[in-house]
């Protein structure tokens, strides 16, 4: 079952910050593909099977911006 989620996230302004947080989410286990638009602040995450929302706040943390929320 493969699972869809599209989070808001804080503080991406360029093409540098997209490719950032893409290269970040794109190492978790189970995500088959990251789209992240500094334009809108929106990431969208498509996994294999259920995402853990903690998991992607923290590397999103961790790569120096801040995850908001589920949209």
């Amino acid at each position: 079952m493969s699972t869809t989620a599209v989070f808001s996230v804080e503080g991406m302004s360029c093409g540098h910050c997209e490719r950032t947080v893409t290269a970040g989410l794109a190492a978790l286990p189970g995500v088959t593909g990251v789209d992240a638009r500094a334009a809108t602040g929106q990431v969208t995450v498509e996994s294999a099977g259920d995402l853990d929302e903690a998991l992607v706040r923290s590397t999103v943390g961790e790569a120096g911006f801040t995850l908001v929320g589920r949209i």
